[in-house]
């Protein structure tokens, strides 16, 4: 090894012992103690190892309907987002009066506070005694009939937890692609007014396949943050998601080392590991796509 090599293994060393510390060595913890059945938190023993808490995890109501909500979310939130970021980007690329003003505006939700957000949301769709809330005003007009978005049916909770996700994400990845839209060479532009390219085409032959890669990226990272929503149910629904129907794996996680039912490590472990898993395996068929959709 010469002296460059010895030298950058130098520099990496403080990063590498943080990396260590604090996300290699808790990961290992966490897949040890999922396998450890009977786990006292007190007393730090355990009766024998096995597959005993991914049984009693995948066969609990509530980290089922925890996975549900999850999933739901991850499904609808993630490519919504996306594509509605995108088409305002596009639209705020095509624009120049203004455009500063724009992007201020839209970036606003996401320097603001989310459990801030998420009382202006609970105000906008919560019915109470007192008033039906501005949202329910508004369907009301359209001869529709209040729902209470907060404490009503189930359709209408994961309606608003969607709304609030998509609100809260898409500001940074309407910067993201903004940003992308303004790299792009406009010599490619050019040529294509020349050849009277239809914009339509020019957006499908050009511009998205020169911007693939800040996509790619959002969407995989949209799936991370989504898998890993619990912040946005509390801000909505309160702590005890479990009883309003809205816990989400994260939030299933939490409860069985901190909440009501806390005190069981090994459960909330096992629940950890198999997030990881899924998490992990949409990455890779992810990446797998992208192998044939990206343009580098």
């Amino acid at each position: 090894m010469n002296t460059n090599n010895k030298k950058a293994w130098l520099y990496l060393l403080p990063a590498t012992l943080f990396l260590a510390a604090f996300l290699v060595y808790p990961l290992i913890d966490v897949f040890i103690y999922s396998v450890e059945e009977g786990y006292n938190f007190a007393s730090q023993t355990y009766f024998g190892t096995g597959t005993y808490n991914f049984s009693y995890v995948l066969h609990d109501p509530y980290f089922l309907q925890a996975l549900k909500n999850t999933f739901i979310l991850v499904i609808i939130t993630v490519p919504v987002s996306t594509g509605l970021a995108l088409l305002i980007s596009v639209g705020l690329s095509s624009i120049r009066p203004l455009r500063e003003l724009y992007q201020t505006v839209y970036f606003l939700p996401y320097v603001t506070n989310t459990l801030a957000v998420g009382l202006v949301f609970m105000i906008l769709f919560q019915k109470t005694e007192y008033t039906d809330g501005l949202v329910n005003l508004m369907i009301s007009l359209f001869g529709g009939e209040a729902v209470d978005f907060i404490d009503g049916p189930y359709w209408a909770k994961m309606f608003v937890l969607c709304f609030y996700t998509i609100w809260v994400v898409m500001p940074f990845k309407i910067l993201v692609l903004t940003s992308a839209l303004a790299s792009v060479n406009q010599d490619y532009y050019r040529a294509a007014r020349v050849d009277g390219t239809p914009r339509f085409r020019v957006f499908t032959r050009i511009t998205l396949p020169m911007i693939s890669p800040m996509i790619f990226y959002l969407v995989i990272t949209g799936f991370i943050g989504a898998f890993k929503a619990y912040s946005d149910a509390v801000a909505l629904f309160g702590t005890d998601l479990n009883a309003a129907g809205m816990n989400t794996i994260v939030g299933y996680v939490y409860d069985m080392l901190y909440g009501d039912s806390g005190g069981y490590p090994s459960y909330a472990s096992a629940a950890a590991v198999i997030l990881f898993v899924i998490v992990l395996t949409i990455t890779c068929v992810n990446l797998l796509v992208s192998r044939k959709r990206v343009e580098y």
